[in-house]
């Protein structure tokens, strides 16, 4: 009972409680009657030289008479505009329209008021003079506006005041653009109280602005002054504020940046800039990236769109950093199914857990399994029915694949091989291979596997538009399968449908296996940075640009084609590590050392995008070529690709050489080629003792 009373004296109490910001407009009420009125008398006392006894009585009359009418329209007016319910210490641009708003109404209605009364009066009233409405109208907009906004004006006041004694200032920052993007970060930092940066120069490549200042801060020159003045103003952080940009010049501001020490920042682009969202916490640490000197690179979105829309996509290895991202692009074009497959399961969940957040209405299904279980692979696409297949799954690093090099044969191209043949048995219309630039020419043996995969792809395609898609074996590992592993699935109705195409291209920033994370890590850790050779070049491109083209070549394919990536020009390997030791505010070879541990087993020092025999056939896209296919022999082919694999599942110590005998273009390593030689030279030796009948039987 007690406790019951006593709620209710509380809501009792709430209910009837004045909040602090109604007696705050309740004063600001009475301060605008009182101004309002004491503006049009200032008018009327300036329009009589400041002396009050030459003021006729009739315009004192007039004045007086008027003034209860105006007072209330007044307070009308200005509540209906909600001057007293604005949080005045966040005052801004639409405050000042609402007052502007007010201050015009009011003073026409006082125009037409005593107006109106003289008139009605007929010689009771004079009329007033023209500057008394002129004055009157002025003063009592300062009036208002200044009562308003000089509570704001008291708190930066307050906030710089604090700010400067209470804090000491460790961020001293040099600000790159003089622009809008440029004013608006200056703003930002110098009102945010929690921050203890402070800008101390402006660089803006524009001589017009040289020597003037924004807020106080001096415009202090050009790029070619960025060194002089971070010494000059004790610079320790510069913000790169001009989105508007092209890449070619923001690398080159950077690189100048990255030589002083200084931490450096970037405003990602016009997309912050568009949305307002030009702020201090706006700004990006300066990835390495962003010295490639290159312009992101566009894709026709909507023919990717139109693709897509309405189609069941799997994606192969789609946890991996490849596959997960063609995961994301895809599910935000509206399929109507997207499978993802993966023997990761971690990787996995992963995206999983990511997709349904973002894209909850996405008919999403993620299946664990390897692509090198043909009784797998089968039954995922007899269950689903894919219409498009992007086979992102791979073994990728080539050390590794050097010391096991039958796992890269067993899921890079036997893989490719069983995920191929379930694509075209089921109908599948498009299987979009991700091959890799290693694959050209390649010295190791995943480079050498990621060919092999090109070359089943042409196969396939070759034989289905020949309509001999009945020759192509099916390869199986399992023993107990007399049939083949394949022998339960539907044996193929109609001829086959499926178009087989490659997409190459090269290293990817930030991938897994990608050197940057390398570099970072041991940035972090002291060093040293590790560099295989000082002269190795590499082509880059980030995730998001290499899906993108990924998706738009799909979307040109016609079948057999190998689609190269342009990547713009290759990057020192070197110069990426020694930029990166500098973008973390290091200096090379003094703070971080720089280590050369040689090439490794079956790395080269460039990689080609295209083998010398290719050429090139342009598209819609600029950026994406299409390599003419070397001829090989098909049958021949099939044949050995199935003699590979039980190699492969032998671990045969010698399957680089019958790689190599499958691609032409692959160079053995000098070791393995004196090797060849002696153990051709012996079974030329074995022949001639024993005769070639029974040399092949014993073989058998």
């Amino acid at each position: 009972m007690g406790k019951d009373i006593f709620e209710r004296d509380k809501r009792i109490k709430k209910k009837f409680r004045i909040e602090h910001w109604r007696v705050v407009a309740l004063y600001l009420m009475v301060y605008d009657i009182l101004a309002v009125n004491a503006a049009y008398f200032l008018a009327l006392w300036l329009r009589f030289d400041c002396r009050f006894q030459l003021i006729p009585k009739e315009y004192i009359n007039l004045y007086l008479w008027f003034v209860p009418a105006y007072s209330v329209v007044c307070a009308i007016v200005f509540w209906y505009l909600r001057l007293y319910k604005s949080i005045w210490r966040f005052a801004s641009y639409t405050e000042l329209v609402r007052t502007t708003m007010a201050s015009v109404i009011t003073s026409v209605f006082h125009v037409a008021g005593i107006t109106e009364v003289c008139q009605l009066a007929g010689k009771h009233f004079e009329r007033m003079p023209i500057s008394y409405y002129v004055f009157g109208m002025l003063i009592q907009f300062l009036l208002i506006l200044g009562i308003r906004f000089s509570y704001r004006l008291i708190l930066l006041l307050r906030n710089s005041r604090e700010k400067t004694n209470e804090q000491v200032i460790t961020g001293r920052v040099m600000l790159i653009g003089a622009g809008s993007a440029g004013q608006m970060i200056l703003r930002d930092l110098n009102k945010a109280k929690e921050t203890n940066e402070k800008v101390c120069c402006i660089i803006d490549d524009n001589p017009n602005k040289w020597n003037r200042f924004i807020d106080g801060v001096p415009v202090a020159g050009g790029r070619d002054d960025i060194m002089e003045n971070v010494e000059k103003f004790h610079i320790n952080k510069i913000f790169l504020a001009i989105p508007s940009a092209t890449a070619e010049e923001k690398r080159d501001i950077l690189n100048i940046c990255k030589e002083t020490g200084c931490e450096l920042k970037n405003l990602p682009g016009m997309y912050q800039f568009v949305t307002g969202e030009v702020t201090a916490n706006a700004m990006k640490e300066v990835a390495v990236e962003d010295l490639l000197g290159r312009d992101t690179i566009k894709v026709n979105m909507d023919e990717i769109f139109r693709y897509l829309k309405d189609k069941t996509i799997l994606v192969t290895g789609g946890g991996g950093s490849i596959g997960s991202e063609l995961c994301r692009q895809i599910a935000g074009h509206q399929p109507r199914q997207l499978i993802i497959f993966d023997v990761y399961e971690n990787n996995a969940y992963s995206i999983q857990q990511e997709l349904k957040k973002k894209y909850p209405e996405l008919n999403l299904t993620v299946l664990i399994g390897s692509v090198r279980d043909s009784r797998r692979i089968n039954h995922v696409f007899e269950t689903y029915k894919p219409d498009v297949v992007y086979h992102a799954a791979a073994h990728k690093h080539v050390p590794l694949m050097e010391d096991s090099p039958c796992e890269a044969i067993k899921n890079n191209a036997i893989g490719t091989y069983k995920t191929a043949y379930a694509a075209m048995l089921n109908g599948c219309k498009r299987f979009v291979l991700i091959s890799t630039d290693k694959a050209v020419n390649p010295t190791n043996i995943m480079g050498a596997s990621k060919r092999l995969c090109e070359m089943i792809i042409q196969s396939f395609d070759k034989m289905i538009k020949e309509n001999r898609e009945d020759e192509i074996p099916r390869l199986y590992v399992h023993a107990e399968d007399e049939g083949g592993s394949m022998k339960n699935f539907h044996k193929m109705r109609t001829h086959a449908v499926t178009e087989f195409v490659a997409v190459r291209f090269g290293n990817v920033l930030g991938s897994n296996g990608s050197v940057v994370p390398l570099f970072k890590k041991q940035i972090a850790a002291g060093g040293p940075v590790t560099v295989t050779h000082p002269d190795i070049i590499r082509y880059f491109m980030t995730i998001p640009e290499a899906v993108s083209l990924v998706l738009q070549a799909g979307t040109y394919a016609k079948g057999g084609e190998i689609f190269v990536l342009d990547m713009g020009s290759p990057v020192k390997i070197d110069t990426l590590a020694r930029s990166l030791i500098k973008l973390s505010g290091y200096k090379p070879d003094i703070d971080i050392k720089i280590e050369y541990t040689g090439l490794r087993p079956g790395e080269k020092l460039y990689e080609e995008k295209l083998m010398a025999e290719e050429g090139l056939k342009t598209t819609p896209n600029k950026l994406i070529h299409i390599g003419c296919p070397i001829p090989f022999d098909i049958e021949k082919f099939l044949v050995q690709l199935e003699e590979l694999m039980y190699k492969s599942y032998e671990n045969s110590e010698n399957i680089r050489r019958f790689a190599a005998d499958m691609v032409s273009t692959y160079q053995l390593e000098e070791e393995e080629k004196v090797e060849v030689k002696r153990e051709e030279a012996s079974v030329v030796d074995i022949q001639g003792y024993i005769g070639e009948e029974e040399y092949h039987l014993m073989a058998k």
